[in-house]
């Protein structure tokens, strides 16, 4: 059975069969750094020290040729292949949650835009969970495979979790909450789970970016914040096409009006739509680069679409922002519904 040992805190845990290291670290109860688990966000990055590991579910298509080169593994699909040693960033503030699966029972229901449904659940029979800020859930369907939804608040005293959940045409599970979901229903869900949490060890100031229902998380990460009464300075961009897309924005306007060191900027990519309701136009990492061109000071937060998440990688390290002090959230398709794509690709592509 292979050994994974941590550099950075001279930690073990074991591996077995095609576990992988982040499946083999969980059952340790060691925290490391995920998001999608498919191999596509890159949030899950570290660096093989010593040993060799293989990809035998999905390809590790977060990771560059040169950055494989340079000992570059994806903790969420790479399996050992013998003893190896890697450097990784723990996430000790997660470490003491317990994940648990747990019935719960809608408790409340309302459209917040065209095609994102709030939905409020509560445990049921009295019982209650325990997350961190910008964790996520997976919703346990009949079949057995997940859905993960980011928890759009943290835990509050009477035990509701909220969801922001985005139709998707064609989507069996999201097609259902939009159109049947009612009061009442039940739903088994898995939680907490992910890495995207408020570091609360830094003095500097923050910068939030999410686009369309990434706002979630960021939205349970900022209020945190709020209530923990910071004077670390927060500026929160939030990006979509059309104005009804930013479903929360007077919530935000509220943070900025009680908030005294917060500021909201919304962003539109369609022109006409951003002129028409007074946002900034264009792509939401850009309208935060124009704003802070250096990034080296700042601690940043962002959710959303992969692909915005890549742009966002790439754009704020060249403008000096350390890898440590970038922390984010990458969902968009479930990690079954990930691996039959990924599958569809490697047959085309000989990935």
């Amino acid at each position: 059975m292979p050994t994974v040992t941590l550099t950075t805190s001279g930690k073990r845990f074991d591996a077995s069969g095609d576990e992988t290291v982040l499946e083999a670290a969980q059952r340790a109860g060691i925290a490391l750094p995920y998001s999608c688990r498919g191999g596509v966000c890159g949030s899950c990055k570290a660096t093989l020290v010593q040993g060799h590991c293989a990809y035998p579910h999905n390809p590790p298509v977060a990771l560059s040729t040169d950055a494989r080169a340079h000992g570059a593994i994806l903790l969420c699909q790479a399996v050992p292949v013998g003893d190896i040693a890697i450097r990784a960033r723990e996430i000790a503030s997660v470490e003491d949650i317990p994940h648990r699966r747990v019935q719960t029972e809608v408790v409340a229901r309302r459209e917040l835009a065209p095609e994102v449904v709030g939905v409020w659940l509560k445990p049921v029979d009295g019982d209650r969970l325990n997350w961190l800020p910008g964790q996520y859930l997976d919703v346990i369907l009949e079949d057995g495979k997940h859905r993960p939804f980011s928890i759009a608040n943290g835990p509050v005293a009477d035990g509701s979790i909220e969801l922001h959940v985005r139709y998707v045409p064609g989507g069996g599970f999201t097609s259902w909450v939009y159109e049947s979901l009612k009061i009442g229903d039940r739903l088994v869900i898995e939680a907490p789970l992910g890495t995207f949490v408020p570091r609360e060890d830094s003095e500097r100031p923050m910068l939030f970016m999410a686009g369309g229902t990434g706002f979630a998380p960021v939205k349970a990460i900022v209020e945190h914040f709020i209530e923990l009464g910071t004077r670390r300075p927060m500026h929160v961009y939030w990006g979509a096409r059309q104005a009804e897309d930013l479903y929360l924005a007077d919530m935000a306007r509220e943070w900025e009006r009680r908030v005294p060191d917060l500021r909201f900027t919304p962003v539109l990519s369609d022109d006409a739509a951003a002129e028409a309701s007074g946002a900034r136009a264009g792509l939401v990492h850009e309208a935060l680069l124009a704003d802070h061109a250096d990034l080296s000071g700042f601690d940043v937060y962002m959710s959303g679409p992969p692909a915005m998440i890549q742009l966002g990688r790439e754009a704020f390290a060249a403008a000096g922002l350390p890898d440590d002090r970038l922390y984010f959230d990458s969902f968009d398709l479930a990690p079954d519904v990930l691996a039959e794509i990924l599958r569809g690709r490697a047959g085309i592509h000989g990935l």
